[in-house]
């Protein structure tokens, strides 16, 4: 094909019916023309649907002109016409913004377009895939250095109050077929070991020790047998009474059986504890599991941990070991966390996500997510909140039963 010759921009506006891109393209049918491009909104039932031609030969502008026009007036629609001529612009360099808000202002949309513009950058193309628990904006942008957009809009979001995520355009998002995700704070609402500490009496001393280590100030390995040494002699019932009164974070189930129902293996990783984890795989259907395992002796915690520790490093193992059961890259993976120890785990896979993390967890994740819902987690992924409806049923932070 020529592009080098005319171009045709037609815009239909208002109300949305069916059978629209039909008839216009029906018209359009009877002349020598190519599609270069099509885009389509609706909003609230106005349609603005774009078609962009390439002319080969002289076309009969009048007979074009008059068709189209007449398919707008029988619809009860606008049509607006634009010739041009020269080749079209070619998208280059697309990249996905998210842009997600509760509630999402213009002032926000403003500020982020206004930065967007400031790098010399285009938005090609804008589409809603949430207006609930929260508004998710995603804008695909050309002509953008990825890393001087994150930047730039990561201070943006900041001052803004909403969360904004830059990743690669194109099919690589929907290359992704594994989820991994930490446990406490992040699957669960709470830590686990701050539970057992209040049945133990040592709550206080437990959780300025959690904070620092979840901040990265102490060594988690360390932190963890100290933290465990101080359950010695606490009975093992307590673990079932732990098991019941947990919370998955809102969205979970949600989260979960959207994956699956979209073909993703689904794992958790955790400092936290086997006899808790165990319970959620089960209850949810996961994939994979690693976490620590406490010694339990006569029916009582000995203060001891069994196995090998699951700190830092050894989350990044496990979603390494993952990917590789599950036959596929880390490039592949996504994890999901919110604590120091989770770093690594971030940095092996494909999309790492601090989802209501500390600040350095912030700083190190290809995105960030700072509202409690953990299915938003699928907008990052490109899924759409129509698309989960179905499996969003029940789920607003219930008790896993």
């Amino acid at each position: 094909m020529d592009f080098a010759q005319t171009t045709l921009l037609v815009t239909l506006t208002g109300r949305d019916r069916p059978g629209v891109t039909a008839r216009l393209f029906t018209v359009l049918a009877a002349h020598e023309l190519s599609v270069i491009d099509i885009e389509q909104v609706v909003i609230k039932g106005k349609l603005v649907l774009g078609a962009l031609l390439a002319c080969d030969r002289d076309p009969d502008l009048t007979a074009i002109h008059r068709g189209i026009r007449a398919v707008a007036a029988d619809l009860g629609l606008e049509a607006e016409i634009t010739m041009g001529s020269g080749e079209p612009a070619r998208r280059r360099g697309q990249l996905h913004v998210t842009v997600m808000g509760r509630p999402l202002t213009p002032a926000a949309i403003a500020a982020i377009a206004g930065r967007i513009a400031a790098g010399g950058a285009n938005i090609d193309r804008m589409d809603r895939l949430a207006d609930r628990p929260v508004t998710c904006i995603e804008l695909d942008v050309s002509g953008a250095d990825p890393d001087a957009l994150r930047a730039a809009l990561s201070r943006e979001s900041a001052e803004q109050g909403v969360d904004v995520a830059v990743q690669r355009g194109g099919l690589h998002r929907r290359a992704m077929r594994l989820v991994v995700m930490d446990v406490d704070s992040t699957l669960i609402t709470g830590e686990v070991i701050d539970l057992l500490a209040a049945r133990a009496g040592c709550a206080e001393q437990i959780a300025k020790i959690t904070s620092a280590a979840m901040r990265g100030d102490l060594d988690f390995t360390a932190s963890l047998r100290e933290r465990v040494a101080m359950l010695a002699g606490l009975d093992a019932t307590v673990l079932d009474d732990i098991k019941r009164e947990l919370r998955l974070a809102p969205g979970a189930r949600t989260l979960i059986r959207t994956l699956r129902r979209l073909g993703y293996r689904c794992g958790i990783v955790s400092g936290g504890f086997t006899q808790i984890t165990d319970r959620l795989v089960a209850e949810l259907g996961l994939d994979y599991a690693a976490a620590n395992t406490l010694e339990i002796t006569a029916g009582k915690l000995t203060g001891r941990l069994t196995g090998p520790v699951i700190d830092r490093a050894g989350k990044a193992a496990a979603l390494r070991q993952f990917a590789a059961e599950a036959g596929i890259p880390l490039s592949q993976a996504v994890a999901v966390g919110d604590g120091a120890n989770d770093l690594d785990m971030l940095a092996a896979a494909g999309l790492g996500i601090a989802f209501n993390a500390r600040q350095v967890v912030k700083d190190a994740a290809d995105a960030s997510l700072n509202v409690p819902y953990l299915d938003t987690v699928l907008y990052l992924l490109g899924v759409s909140r129509d698309e989960v409806e179905a499996a969003d049923q029940g789920d607003s932070g219930a008790p896993v039963r």
